[in-house]
């Protein structure tokens, strides 16, 4: 009897809370950012379900299932019946299979590079190129040569810098250069 009575005892009303907020707190959704999944969502629905109908796979482990050891080893010794092997899919019979096209043809859409270098470092190229303009083996006996890069690091960084046309193209306008004033054949580049 004594461990109901302490069960009882454990149990209070919390009148701080609000239960009806709280229930749909619990039941909430919750916040989908894929535009083409969130419109095909149906919320009567388990998440199962939808993403099932979607075309689209809940737990991979179940839908891609990794072999046995065992089935491994049989497939990696010689056998003369291979009909135990056929792979089977799962095709949805609704008609949501537009999210998937959607969201294969947003996986192939080509994507802008955004490579950028960071302020630091464009201020510590700017420097060297101002100063010793082609000279890399010059620019890595620089005092202010800290992380004592070599001449073929600090080139390899100026040909980068060079290859971001933002950044590169407002050094150039910040000292009123041209492109052709700065580059020079890479076989020139840190002479011996």
């Amino acid at each position: 009897m004594t461990k109901l009575r302490k069960q009882r005892r454990k149990k209070v009303y919390r009148h701080n809370i609000n239960r009806k907020r709280l229930r749909n707190k619990i039941y909430k959704l919750g916040n989908i950012e894929c535009k083409e999944i969130k419109n095909a969502w149906e919320r009567k629905k388990s998440v199962v379900t939808n993403l099932k109908e979607m075309g689209l796979s809940y737990d991979p482990n179940k839908t891609i299932a990794i072999p046995s050891s065992r089935k491994i080893q049989a497939a990696l010794l010689p056998t003369l019946d291979e009909s135990d092997t056929e792979v089977v899919e799962d095709k949805p019979s609704s008609n949501k299979l537009h999210v998937v096209e959607a969201l294969e043809a947003d996986a192939k859409a080509p994507r802008e590079k955004k490579f950028r270098l960071p302020k630091s470092q464009i201020e510590w190229i700017t420097y060297l190129m101002k100063k010793y303009k082609k000279d890399y083996r010059a620019m890595a006996r620089d005092s202010k040569n800290y992380n004592q890069e070599t001449w073929k690091q600090i080139r390899q960084k100026i040909k980068r810098f060079k290859r971001i046309p933002e950044q590169y193209n407002k050094f150039l306008e910040e000292n009123a250069l041209q492109a052709t004033d700065t580059e020079e054949s890479d076989m020139s580049d840190g002479e011996l």
